[in-house]
C-alpha cells in the first residue's frame, strides 16, 4: 500500500510539473520545474524497474538539456540587456 501511494504522489507531481511548465511566465522558473519533471520521471523510470532509462533521463533530461536552457536564458537575457544599453545611449 505505502509503495503504491508512492506511486500515485509521483504521477500527481509529474502531472503537476507538466501543466505549470505551460503557465509560468518566468523562463528561469520554467526551467526549474522541467528539471524536477525530468527527475520525477527517473525515480518513476526506477520504479519501473527500467534504469537505463531512469540514468538516460537523468544525464539528458535533468542534466544537459536544463544545462543548454540556462546557457541560452543567459545569452537572451545578455542580448536584452544590449539592446536596452543602445536605446539609453542612442
Amino acid at each position: 500500500m505505502g509503495m503504491r501511494l508512492f506511486e500515485i504522489i509521483l504521477l500527481i507531481c509529474l502531472m503537476v510539473c507538466a501543466v505549470s511548465v505551460g503557465f509560468t511566465k518566468d523562463l528561469l522558473t520554467s526551467i526549474i520545474i522541467f528539471m524536477s519533471y525530468s527527475l520525477i520521471m527517473c525515480v518513476i523510470w526506477i520504479l519501473l524497474q527500467s534504469p537505463d532509462l531512469a540514468i538516460t533521463e537523468a544525464a539528458v533530461g535533468a542534466g544537459v538539456t536544463s544545462i543548454l536552457f540556462f546557457v541560452t536564458l543567459k545569452k537572451i537575457r545578455a542580448i536584452r540587456r544590449e539592446g536596452q544599453n543602445e536605446q539609453e545611449k542612442g
